[in-house]
């Protein structure tokens, strides 16, 4: 009789464990209120001129139990990116760089997610900026998930970051000038859906 009744709560715990809301991940939209994307790029050896997207969308899949399985989409608007100068941030929009009017949107796309540490992983995906895709890596931290004090919301966040060469992508303007290389940090919270 021992034996059954052991079989039998061994047997709901399984069912439970592997229940497909158990297995499957969460949705959440991109908060942008709590979320930033800012980038940084050399300036003739001098400084690093700072950049920010202030216009940008995406979903992503992730469950802390399977992170290997989550998604992520997001699209960040090209009129939005701001460096804090009305005139640069003109020329940039411009054919030498993102080319705006024809390439409205930069995207990335995860393709495989892959742990790291406890909190740690990387997400390979392809990234198109000026309608070239290439891949990229971003290294993620896992912040916390949770809910959210004061609206009750189910919150998830990440910080991540990644360098790109800009000359991948064709922008080829005043290179040994202006940086190759483009560090971008990301801040991002996720509320679920």
């Amino acid at each position: 009789m021992f034996k059954l009744t052991r079989a039998r709560i061994l047997s709901a715990a399984f069912a439970a464990v592997l229940s497909p809301g158990q297995l499957q991940a969460k949705t959440f939209d991109i908060d942008i209120v709590h979320s930033n994307i800012a980038f940084f790029i050399d300036h003739l050896g001098f400084s690093r001129v700072i950049g920010v997207a202030r216009g940008f969308e995406g979903t992503f899949e992730f469950d802390t139990a399977n992170p290997e399985a989550s998604s992520l989409d997001v699209k960040v608007k090209v009129a939005s990116i701001s460096t804090n100068n009305t005139q640069r941030d003109s020329d940039i929009q411009g054919a030498d760089w993102f080319n705006a009017t024809e390439f409205p949107d930069i995207t990335f796309v995860g393709k495989e997610f892959k742990t790291t540490g406890a909190k740690s992983g990387t997400i390979l995906g392809n990234l198109t900026i000026a309608g070239v895709t290439q891949p990229a890596v971003l290294d993620v931290v896992f912040n916390k998930e949770g809910e959210n004090p004061w609206d009750k919301s189910h919150v998830v966040g990440f910080s991540a970051e990644t360098t790109v060469k800009r000359s991948d992508f064709g922008m080829k303007a005043a290179l040994g000038m202006i940086g190759d290389d483009v560090k971008l940090y990301i801040e991002i919270e996720g509320r679920g859906r």
